[in-house]
């Protein structure tokens, strides 16, 4: 809590001071990424801001600034005489709980084995169909806040305009001038107090007048709430999806929402009025500061919303009577105080030269650079400018602070972010690639809390994905399919096999479990949360495969997502026996629950015998007659040999039963499949295929794939592109999709970073010519342990290293070169180029 007179001297003097005596108002924490103090200091920082620039307003959505707490976001679109800002809260979806069992699945189950067994893949395709489910639910949006300035904002001077995001501080800006006077917006969205906050405001007094109003696509009315400056917008959303037409008959009570809107002006000058008793009206004010909070109905995946005991309407306005005596300052220094706990445990320097200049900054400090962030992703081709990586990598950390904490839903398609009521995918979360990636940043980069959400979903998942596994496949365990939603949906998606069936996202989940025990070594997470959710998948998988062929156990059915091949009869099909991304999760998710038995002294437990045996009879991986991977069990005729998806590589990354000292062979294959593939695609192939080729060690094709992803969208001609990055460095599918602005900064931290509990790769991926200096400080590695780095002319200079573990027994790689190092919990190290510890002291409070 602030002291009292502090307070006062923070609405007094505002935004500034606040900043300068932020230390004071919350106890002091040292940044985790200024823990380590290398030698040469001026190579740990960029002195380029940390800033997405713009020179105009949006013309699209894909230009808008995005800001999020995890649960509300909003997109600032930084309009001059109108300005909008589109709201999301992340628990509105279409729809209610569901039935997701099939009752005839058993039956149309054996048919396509039989089909499959009898080598007829095309039939088994179409049977297929009937194991389909209904389509998942649809994420929907909240509403838009709008700012109508008066007649004069019209005519202002384009050249004053600027709108930024400014990382470091989570906080979008617009600023431009009328005449002699400058107008600024400042906009945040606080997970501490769950509020989205603006202030407007005017460089000279009573000279701000605009009109605010708030509006919704969704079922709403809102209305001005007498005499205390409050817009209040409450709604529904449909009980049912609108495509495809799904029982009309039947609308249920879907989920209810409630936003509070509330606008304050400067003390002594401005007045507000009611317009229309929709509408507020300020004229002649020095500033003003609204803020939104909003809740919905929604108590859980397995609640009807008619049954809900959450009532809306009285947590929103309880949320705004908690933060009603707080400053504007008070609500910054708040948010900055959460968001930078986060945010700043690491730091990425990449640069060309050893000098630590910029092209934004003068001799004076002064920012110069006036090339927009679209101007600068355009230019990469050329300048190939290191900056824009840095700008990136930390974009992906940004968004995923912005739209995933704990207690929020797991981050969809799009995020939080969607303007559509009917967003493309319906904006659900994708299982066969898409909701996996979103989270590979969260422990290399340093970011675990964010992958909490993830867990509680998974959680949920089990619980109505034994059901599906029971009636569905007459299977124990639990299972989930390619595609689910809010209500956590675990049965197949409608229509084609090629893309619905696939049992494995459930299975791809208890893969992030272990994980995140590996970098974390937190037992009591293993023992209490991820072990149960492993056994219930492993115990389903140990149902799902059937004896096959020479002894091995296989799946029956079995699809490569989203792709099809040529079958020996000429016939495209979806539909066989074992592919290879069904084997490599499998092996995966069997190691892992091996691993945590001895961990946890469950090895001798009569069901992990059962499955070290089966683990034993599973496919081993094939190399094809062309000397790639094989992705399907038999060497088939690819249907579309630059397909997007690279499914059969999952052991390669981000599994890791394929790894280049292990299996040479194999690696070599994954090679030769990845250079098959291609290089297009959408951007989380893009983001995808620059991992994989990190964990091969293959600096130049890592990054020529980052090269790749750097080019600039036009959202006019949008579907001319594959993959790309908008204005607003949203990545492309395109249509936007989030994962791939995810799968960038972790595949940027394993060309840095790759590791084991027990071995630590520094640069192993690093394309020496494009980034010759550089620092990284703050990245995670398996084995508890946090990394930092510096190197010079492509070089390694030294590396600091401490460990959350007790002891640590790690062994350090580089360039052939490995040693032995036993590290103490409490003390940094420093390592040389030599890999010779030269420097320890203990680690700062």
């Amino acid at each position: 809590m602030l002291l009292p007179n502090l307070k006062t001297h923070l609405r007094e003097n505002g935004f500034l001071l606040a900043l300068l005596l932020l230390p004071l108002c919350f106890p002091f924490s040292m940044a985790e990424k200024d823990i380590w103090r290398p030698s040469l200091v001026g190579m740990a920082e960029s002195s380029d801001p940390l800033k997405l620039t713009f020179n105009g307003p949006a013309k699209h959505w894909t230009d808008a600034i995005p800001i999020g707490n995890g649960r509300l976001g909003a997109m600032v679109w930084g309009g001059v005489d109108t300005e909008i800002l589109q709201l999301n809260e992340d628990t509105l979806w279409t729809g209610t709980p569901a039935d997701y069992t099939n009752p005839d699945a058993p039956e149309a189950l054996r048919e396509v084995r039989k089909l499959v067994d009898d080598g007829k893949y095309a039939e088994a395709t179409e049977a297929a169909v009937k194991l389909s489910g209904k389509p998942s639910d649809v994420y929907q949006l909240l509403g838009d806040i709008k700012l109508e300035f008066d007649v004069s904002h019209q005519s202002y001077t384009p050249q004053t305009y600027h709108r930024e995001l400014d990382l470091n501080t989570a906080t979008a800006r617009v600023k431009y001038s009328v005449g002699d006077v400058e107008f600024t917006r400042e906009h945040f969205a606080s997970n501490p107090d769950q509020v989205i906050v603006t202030k407007i405001a005017a460089s000279k007094p009573g000279s701000l007048s605009f009109i605010v109003s708030i509006d919704s696509k969704l079922h709403h009315s809102s209305h001005v709430v007498d005499g205390q400056s409050l817009i209040v917008l409450h709604g529904s959303c449909r009980g049912v999806r609108i495509p495809p037409k799904m029982d009309l008959d039947d609308n249920p009570k879907g989920i209810q929402y409630y936003a509070v809107l509330s606008l304050q002006v400067s003390d002594g000058s401005g007045v507000v009025h009611d317009l229309d008793e929709k509408k507020l009206k300020v004229n002649g004010s020095d500033w003003a500061v609204l803020r939104l909070v909003a809740s919905s109905s929604f108590e859980g995946p397995f609640t009807e919303p008619s049954l809900s005991r959450k009532d809306p309407s009285s947590e929103s306005l309880a949320t705004m009577k908690k933060i009603k005596n707080l400053s504007y300052s008070d609500l910054y220094a708040r948010h900055l105080n959460d968001y930078q706990s986060l945010f700043n445990r690491v730091s990425l320097h990449l640069s060309k030269s050893s000098k630590n200049g910029s092209s934004s900054t003068n001799s004076g400090g002064k920012e110069v650079r006036v090339a927009s962030t679209a101007e600068r992703v355009k230019s990469f081709r050329t300048d190939e400018d290191p900056s824009l990586v840095e700008l990136l990598f930390q974009y992906s950390r940004y968004l995923l602070i912005a739209c995933s904490r704990p207690g929020t839903q797991v981050a969809n398609l799009q995020g939080i972010w969607n303007k559509n009521v009917e967003p493309a995918w319906d904006g659900a979360p994708h299982l066969n690639i898409n909701l996996q990636m979103n989270y590979w940043p969260s422990l290399p980069c340093n970011l675990k809390e964010c992958q909490e959400p993830l867990f509680d979903f998974t959680s949920f998942l089990s619980i109505n994905g034994r059901k599906t596994a029971k009636v569905n496949y007459e299977a124990n365990g639990w299972v989930a399919h390619q595609v689910s939603d809010i209500w956590a949906k675990s049965s197949p998606d409608r229509g084609q096999a090629v893309w619905a069936l696939w049992p494995m996202g459930g299975a791809w989940l208890c893969t992030h479990l272990w994980e995140h025990y590996t970098y974390t070594m937190d037992k009591n997470f293993l023992k209490n949360k991820a072990y149960p959710l492993m056994e219930g998948c492993a115990s389903f998988l140990l149902d799902w495969l059937i004896n096959g062929k020479d002894g091995y156990l296989e799946t029956n059915p079995s699809t490569s997502p989203e792709h099809m091949f040529i079958a020996p009869d000429g016939k495209p099909a979806s539909v066989s026996y074992s592919t290879t991304m069904d084997i490599a999760i499998i092996k995966e998710v069997f190691s892992s629950i091996i691993s945590a038995a001895e961990i946890l002294g469950k090895s001798k437990d009569t069901f992990i015998d059962k499955v070290r045996r089966a683990q034993a009879r599973l496919l081993p991986y094939k190399i094809a007659n062309d000397g790639s991977l094989m992705e399907w069990a038999l060497d088939f005729e690819d249907r579309e040999v630059h397909h997007r998806h690279v499914s059969h590589l999952f052991g390669l990354y981000p599994g890791h039963t394929i790894t280049v000292e292990k299996t040479p062979n194999i690696s070599e294959a994954a090679n030769n499949t990845l250079h098959k593939r291609g290089e297009e695609g959408p951007g989380w192939s893009t983001a995808w295929k620059i991992a994989l080729w990190a964990r091969l060690q293959n600096s130049e094709h890592a990054y020529r794939m980052v090269n790749h992803l750097f080019d600039l969208v036009d959202p006019d001609h949008e579907s001319d592109y594959e993959g790309g990055l908008y204005s607003n460095l949203f990545t492309a599918h395109p249509p936007f999709q989030i994962d791939a602005n995810f799968g960038f900064s972790a595949a940027i931290a394993e060309m840095l970073v790759q590791s084991t509990v027990k071995d630590l790769y520094l640069l192993p991926a690093l394309p020496r010519d494009v980034w010759p200096y550089g620092c990284v400080k703050g990245l995670k590695a398996r084995g508890g342990l946090t990394v930092n780095m510096c190197w010079t002319g492509g070089d390694l200079d030294e590396v600091g290293l401490w460990s959350s573990e007790q002891i640590s027994l790690t062994t350090l790689h580089y360039r052939g070169t490995t040693v032995a190092a036993n590290l103490s919990s409490g003390k940094v190290y420093t390592f040389n180029r030599l890999l010779k510890c030269v420097r320890t002291y203990s680690q700062p409070k």
